[in-house]
């Protein structure tokens, strides 16, 4: 049986969404009592939003696929070069291929193989660590950065769940005994290498959709992290980020414990067991805060299209695989654990994880069979990929896409991965076709002509959508 069975029914219920996961995924996210207790009144039973596949389904045939496919992948808006894959998720088998090895410029499908690097890597359940160790004199206090990129300064943090710098403050407190800290050490040491990749667009840095890559900041970098909770519900993940995430973060810790601005600086925390005149001694660890588990992480990769989220769980690949954290040492280690998986990984070459860099090229067949292992449950933590991925005509960047006659088949039964720079365009993930049969289907462009962005997204629905609509027996 699929696990992804379990993981494609969505409902609607009176406080939200819910999510049915797979048995183990309870576990993964920590303490039950730390979730939201029934209230009085019963919510109503959920809506079935997208179909369960059927195991038993008569399977497609490749000249069925090709019959609905092939009128449709030479539109002019998709541009002179289309690479697309179809694979059957329960037996894995191609039932179409055109360019499905090729290596294309993937943008953010990119983010797919992050997460399920990321997931064999590190477990579902990882929880990124920030700390505050004991400074090498009384006094100071080093701040030392894991990676969390959804640290959060308050309750007033851009990420459901986020760990606080509130709470880690109130731990150095008790920690100190009352002593007051004189200065904060910001220890971001643990990535390695340029804090934006060098492939990536001039505008990146400053476009708001990416920013600098360090080892400590909060609220992914964010200025404003509840102007840009306002700009995501309005259907936009662009955001003003700060120049120097890491200090912005410590500048915020020392305001938290008193310290003022003037007395924070950059440096590297002392290894533990060291001696001073002061208690405690040096290296000593004072506190610890921890992020969401790597699942809710991954959640939020996939549906927001969060690219600084990718490159910090990228560089968690990078650490599990004792590689520098860096674009280069994450690039690598998910080439590792691809190759660990059994995937093509001579068909990937990355130059980070989040799809910004145009550098990146994946086959459309690596992603289809990528996603095929993820849900035909012989790697069950991976099918925590599905959690996030958008949903045709219903959530996501797929919101308002397949609402018209052409497209209109996908609705409900389409979900997957977008990705979008200026002439690429992708589209990747799981498609149930009428007769219950789940499909996994990869679709990249990257010569799109120039001001067809909307022809060109509809172009790819209706590749999509002609897989939802027939049997292609």
């Amino acid at each position: 049986m699929l696990v992804l069975a379990g993981v494609l029914v969505l409902g609607l219920a009176a406080a939200g969404v819910a999510v049915v996961r797979p048995g183990p995924v309870a576990g993964w996210l920590g303490d039950p009592s730390a979730a939201p207790q029934p209230s009085a009144t019963p919510d109503p039973p959920p809506v079935a939003v997208l179909a369960a596949p059927d195991p038993n389904a008569a399977p497609p045939t490749p000249e069925g696929v090709r019959a609905a496919l092939e009128p449709l992948v030479g539109a002019a808006a998709l541009g002179s070069r289309v690479n697309l894959s179809v694979t059957d998720v329960q037996t894995g088998d191609l039932l179409y291929g055109r360019g499905a090895d090729d290596g294309t410029v993937p943008a953010s499908v990119t983010k797919l193989v992050t997460a399920v690097t990321v997931l064999a890597a590190r477990g579902p359940a990882y929880r990124i660590p920030t700390r505050a160790v004991a400074g090498p004199n009384p006094g100071e206090v080093v701040v030392v950065g894991g990676g969390d990129p959804t640290l959060a300064v308050d309750d007033d943090g851009f990420y459901p769940g986020a760990a606080r710098l509130t709470d880690l403050a109130e731990q150095v407190r008790q920690a100190l005994g009352g002593a007051a800290p004189t200065k904060v050490i910001v220890d971001a040491t643990l990535y390695a290498g340029p804090k934006y990749e060098p492939g990536w667009d001039a505008d990146i840095p400053t476009g708001g959709y990416g920013g600098a890559v360090t080892a400590l900041m909060t609220d992914g970098a964010r200025q404003d992290p509840v102007a840009a909770r306002k700009t995501l519900a309005a259907g936009s993940g662009h955001a003003v980020r700060v120049p120097e995430p890491d200090l912005t973060a410590g500048r915020a810790f020392a305001r938290l414990l008193g310290v003022p601005d003037a007395a924070v600086q950059r440096g590297r925390a002392p290894a533990a067991g060291g001696t001073a005149t002061g208690s405690p001694a040096p290296g000593t660890e004072l506190g610890t805060v921890e992020s969401p588990p790597v699942i809710r992480l991954v959640d939020i990769m996939i549906s927001d299209s969060d690219n600084l989220v990718a490159e910090a769980l990228a560089r968690q690949v990078a650490l599990a695989r004792d590689q520098p954290a860096s674009f280069v040492g994450a690039a690598k280690a998910m080439d590792e654990v691809v190759a660990e998986l059994g995937l093509p990984a001579d068909e990937l070459a990355l130059a980070d994880a989040s799809g910004l860099s145009r550098t990146n090229r994946i086959s459309p067949s690596l992603l289809t069979d990528l996603i095929a292992l993820a849900g035909n449950g012989s790697h069950p933590e991976l099918a925590a990929i599905f959690g996030g991925l958008p949903v045709g005509g219903w959530s996501g960047t797929l919101l308002d896409r397949y609402d018209s006659a052409v497209t209109s088949a996908g609705a409900g039964v389409v979900r997957a991965k977008t990705g979008t720079l200026t002439g690429v365009h992708a589209i990747a993930g799981l498609v149930t076709t009428v007769d219950g049969r789940l499909l996994s289907f990869a679709v990249l462009t990257d010569r799109a002509p120039a001001g067809t962005t909307d022809e060109t997204r509809v172009a790819l629905d209706r590749i999509a959508a002609a897989l939802a609509g027939c049997g292609c027996r």
